[in-house]
């Protein structure tokens, strides 16, 4: 009885249900679906900070690709604001959007804020972070159905 209880207790959690990475394949060449990620993050209102290489790094780990790059990307106001209401989520910030080339598509992963919420539970902080992951979603959803 009581395994029973507890394997009812696990399936009905509420962060089982919680999605904690945001993947999707685009059927664009890296380069395309590079231009297009960039292009959605700028209409989603947010300014690119910096694009970052991977891809060195994991060659010397035997890894074969050379399309490999993470997009940091945010406002500066958004930022000015964690810094000073939230220090401790300043190490997750900028937001960032992985994105690789696999044969001939393109993935892109995101982390969600599921991990954060249970320690941040102000009212104001999980409004943002359900703007941030909607964005999030939006951008990759952008670059998942651009066509060739």
């Amino acid at each position: 009885m009581r395994r029973w209880l507890a394997a009812l207790l696990l399936l009905l959690s509420p962060t089982l249900f919680a999605q904690e990475l945001y993947m999707v394949r685009s059927r664009l060449s890296f380069p395309e679906a590079m231009t297009v990620l960039q292009e959605a993050i700028r209409e989603q209102g947010y300014r690119i900070s910096r694009v970052q290489r991977v891809d060195i790094g994991l060659t010397t780990f035997g890894y074969k690709t050379d399309k490999y790059r993470v997009v940091f990307f945010g406002t500066l106001d958004e930022l000015r604001m964690i810094s000073d209401r939230y220090p401790d989520l300043v190490p997750y910030f900028p937001t960032k959007i992985a994105i690789f080339a696999e044969g001939d598509e393109t993935i892109l992963l995101a982390a969600s804020f599921a991990h954060l919420r249970p320690f941040f539970k102000e009212a104001e902080l999980q409004r943002h972070f359900d703007h941030w992951e909607a964005d999030i979603r939006a951008i990759l959803e952008r670059v998942r159905t651009a066509e060739q």
